[in-house]
């Protein structure tokens, strides 16, 4: 078939199942929900193996447990919440909350995390009772169809209509536009052109943006040893390929002396001469502001200290490079996504400040960022100034997608950046995003109407 009858076949049998879904009660969807996330638990370790043999990105280590704790997360995110009928009553406003489905989501699939992109945008579109149409990306292809069979024979399991997760299997440009442009809401997670591309469609988008995740130590933190032993794990968690990994070590220099022997402690391979340096801005940024060289991204430490010509210890965790200029006087401040950070001094904390806000707006503007403090005026005011969706506190960034469940945030693979990096959302995607409300708005008491004097001089609110 030719890319337009693929796409006319995957929207009839989408909207097929979205008829049938129509009738399911919140206790069906639910249940819909918990088999999909039992069955890719189940399959965790297989599908991590397949994601690191077809991509070459990452490690199966990692992926194992991501693909092992995230289940948990997207049914902690969506147990005991409505999403059908009548989902809420603001009793004093007088207006009861109605959800109905968006109808069939496309999610444009990265070839980063081919796997749980779909267990966290599928559950969360299933959720709300909608069609998901996936598109991998070509590099990836095996392991997303292959995920999205895995949810399929659950679903089919267990009695759900047939075609609500369906995949793209020879994937192209022009068929992943068009299945996009015919589908009634997108989800692009990924790189800029993916992201691009959602947005693009014609259609209501939600997108992500590029991570890079900066890190403040504050001198007066009392577990730097942890604090170092965070951004660490932060950096090197499944080879850097997370878009919300630790990229860079901000110590005030009073501290910096300490930090380092402490990342020695943590097997980090710390580096501050100047060749080296200059061979991994060669390696990673040939063309300095241009986009970074594919050929070290989401490789091993190892493999990238052969690559800078370096000899380091088998249990290198991470390799960190001393820099001494920031923002877009140096490329190695952008997302680097591998096992290597850079160590950038400071006076002080404003001045951190200044060195984490100027590398994020070189890249990175609206994602995450980390401080370790217990100074919460201190951090406060970092939140104000700083362009980031989310502050991370005392905790690596990856848990900017809350996946050990440790933070308030919505458990995703979709963290959106706002308009600092051309998103619609500032927050982590959930089932919430994926829901259309109605508002039933009932008449107010006559004794509850504000007239003019109570408008301008009196107490109520809205």
């Amino acid at each position: 078939m030719d890319n337009q009858a693929v796409i006319n076949e995957m929207i009839a049998k989408g909207r097929k199942a979205l008829a049938e879904l129509e009738s399911y009660t919140q206790e069906q969807i639910d249940e819909l929900c918990r088999v999909c996330c039992e069955a890719f638990r189940e399959h965790a370790e297989e599908l991590a193996e397949e994601a690191v043999a077809e991509t070459g990105l990452g490690n199966v280590p990692d992926k194992i447990m991501k693909n092992t704790g995230s289940p948990d997360g997207v049914w902690y995110a969506i147990k005991n919440k409505k999403s059908v009928g009548i989902i809420g009553y603001d009793e004093r406003r007088h207006l009861a909350y109605v959800a109905h489905p968006k109808g069939i989501i496309s999610c444009v699939i990265p070839t980063t995390n081919p796997n749980i992109t779909i267990l966290f945008n599928g559950v969360y579109a299933l959720k709300g009772r909608n069609v998901i149409l996936c598109a991998p990306h070509p590099r990836a292809k095996k392991s997303t169809v292959h995920t999205c069979q895995i949810f399929a024979g659950a679903l089919k399991k267990a009695g759900a209509p047939d075609n609500i997760f369906q995949c793209v299997e020879e994937p192209n440009i022009e068929l992943t536009q068009m299945m996009m442009a015919a589908s009634d809401t997108v989800l692009g997670t990924g790189g800029p052109n993916m992201v691009k591309a959602a947005y693009s469609s014609g259609k209501p988008a939600y997108g992500v943006g590029p991570g890079n995740s900066q890190t403040i130590f504050d001198p007066a933190y009392d577990k730097l040893p942890m604090a170092v032993g965070q951004t660490v794990f932060g950096c090197k968690f499944d080879n850097g390929i997370i878009c919300a990994c630790n990229r860079s070590f901000i110590t005030p220099k009073a501290i910096s002396a300490q930090v380092v022997e402490l990342m020695k402690g943590e097997k980090v391979y710390y580096t501050d001469d100047p060749a080296v340096r200059d061979r991994a801005r060669e390696l990673l940024f040939p063309n300095g502001l241009g986009p970074i060289n594919g050929k070290p991204v989401g490789q091993g430490v190892q493999d990238i200290a052969k690559m800078l010509d370096l000899e380091i210890p088998e249990d290198t965790s991470i390799i960190v490079v001393k820099v001494d200029k920031y923002g877009t006087e140096e490329p190695l401040c952008r997302e680097k996504m591998l096992p290597l950070a850079v160590h950038i001094e400071c006076e002080d904390l404003e001045e951190a400040l200044k060195i984490a806000k100027a590398n994020l707006r070189m890249e990175g503007a609206g994602h995450s960022s980390v401080i370790h403090s217990n100074d919460k005026a201190f951090i406060e005011r970092a939140a104000c100034g700083l362009p980031v969706s989310r502050l991370l506190i005392n905790s690596p960034g990856v848990f900017s997608a809350n996946p050990a469940l440790a933070n308030g945030l919505c458990p995703t693979a979709t963290l959106g950046c706002g308009s600092w990096a051309g998103c619609s959302v500032s927050e982590n995607l959930g089932f919430e995003q994926l829901i259309n409300v109605s508002r039933i708005a009932y008449v107010y008491p006559e004794n509850e109407i504000p007239d003019h004097d109570a408008v301008w001089t009196g107490s109520a609110e809205y």
